[in-house]
């Protein structure tokens, strides 16, 4: 059977139809157009309740997180809708004639409805992806949305485009090349809305960002853990619990810290220190020796072979000190031991003679890493005045007043808070 003998039978079939009902022949191609609307649409039902079924039988017996988020955001329905124009416009010849303006119209209008419908189908195909990566811990702290966003706008351009193309009976590629005078209008616009695209853009692609990063953004209040990143904004969640959002563009001129590596390398620096007064500083005694080897066994037998070994040998109580401290540091548990342990004096000032404590903790939870920290400064401040070193602090009126009180003649005894082993009996 030919086109023209086809169409011809679908045709005296929709008007035998009509004439059952007493329906005019002049209202023949109307009635007949609601019939095909009618048709595709309850074809477009059966598949789309069809396929439904079919996927909550699938799920029943295996989890599929994509095809989950299919039919939690109604992709299948969306998907559904590409039918009814296919069918409408496989049908509408057979009731209009070619030549006929309305078949023109109406051939433009399903054409429209057709591509809003695809492009409602691949946008929610595309969501459902992203979800359902986002929701897999391989791919969780990646920037998944700012991608779909990027992939949405594009297909909205293209759709608008080809609508227009429909409405205005010109090719796209012409409409593509009429665009440049406008993109260059457009672009003084909203030049802050394109920066953040290009800025969103920049920061997905070079990987500078990722959820749950810690980043910290100097000369201003934002310092926190990131929650969310778009084309357009990061959401910053601080330590105070402010809600804090940054466009992209200004990560990408400016600078920020990101502490993602301190994370990832499983340490986290402690680099403190004290300042010695330089009048305590002196050749260390017997005596102190003595007593910094009753701190540690383990400390004696490591200062014994440093002095047997002639290597390196502490020539002054701060150089005790100062073994003593690595020697510490060496063997405390919470200290992470494949990354640098370094003691050392830094450069003299006004107030003395700096000592910095350089060393890694084996954790990076910051409680615990504050905690350890914390520790180890109260630990060498309380076991210094035994190498008989003291930190600089500067006098207060307290102090003037206890000098005064010594002076005069005042009773030590009665004097109360004063520094811990200032006296030795």
């Amino acid at each position: 059977m030919d086109d023209t003998l086809f169409t011809s039978t679908i045709s005296e079939k929709l008007q035998h139809f009509s004439s059952i009902f007493g329906i005019s022949e002049k209202l023949s191609p109307l009635v007949s157009l609601i019939i095909i609307v009618l048709f595709s649409f309850l074809v477009a039902w059966i598949i789309y309740r069809l396929v439904r079924a079919l996927s909550h039988r699938i799920l029943k017996h295996k989890e599929y997180n994509f095809l989950s988020r299919l039919l939690e955001h109604n992709v299948l329905l969306k998907q559904a809708h590409i039918i009814p124009p296919i069918i409408i416009n496989l049908l509408l010849p057979l009731i209009f004639k070619k030549e006929s303006p309305l078949l023109h119209y109406l051939t433009s209008a399903v054409n429209i409805y057709f591509i809003i419908a695809v492009t409602m189908a691949v946008t929610g195909i595309i969501s459902s992806i992203g979800e359902a990566a986002f929701s897999n811990k391989k791919y969780h702290d990646r920037p998944i949305k700012g991608f779909i966003q990027i992939t949405r706008i594009i297909i909205y351009i293209i759709t608008a485009i080809i609508i227009i193309s429909i409405l205005t009976n010109k090719s796209p590629l012409y409409l593509i090349g009429g665009l440049g005078a406008f993109a260059a209008v457009l672009m003084l616009i909203t030049k802050d809305s394109i920066m953040g695209f290009v800025g969103g853009f920049l920061l997905l692609e070079n990987d500078m960002i990722r959820l749950g990063d810690w980043i910290e953004v100097p000369q201003s209040p934002i310092n926190g853990i990131v929650t969310d990143i778009t084309l357009t904004t990061v959401k910053v969640k601080n330590f105070d619990n402010t809600i804090a959002t940054i466009p992209p563009y200004t990560l990408i001129n400016g600078s920020f810290i990101n502490w993602r590596g301190v994370n990832e390398s499983g340490g986290r620096r402690i680099s403190r220190g004290y300042t010695i007064e330089l009048n305590t500083i002196k050749p260390y005694s017997n005596e102190l020796l003595e007593r910094a080897k009753a701190l540690d066994s383990n400390f004696s037998n490591h200062i014994d072979n440093i002095i047997d070994s002639k290597e390196s040998l502490p020539e002054t109580n701060a150089g005790l000190f100062r073994v003593y401290a690595e020697h510490y540091l060496n063997n405390h548990p919470r200290i992470h031991k494949g990354m640098l342990i370094m003691v050392r004096t830094l450069e003299p000032t006004g107030n003395g003679l700096p000592i910095q404590f350089y060393c890694f903790t084996n954790t990076t939870e910051w409680p615990e890493y504050e905690f350890i920290q914390s520790n180890i400064m109260e630990h060498f401040a309380s076991i210094m005045p035994l190498f008989e070193l003291f930190p600089y602090q500067n006098s207060s009126s307290r102090d003037t007043i206890i000098s005064g009180l010594f002076e005069s003649g005042f009773p030590i005894g009665r004097v109360t808070g004063l520094p811990y082993r200032t006296f030795h009996n």
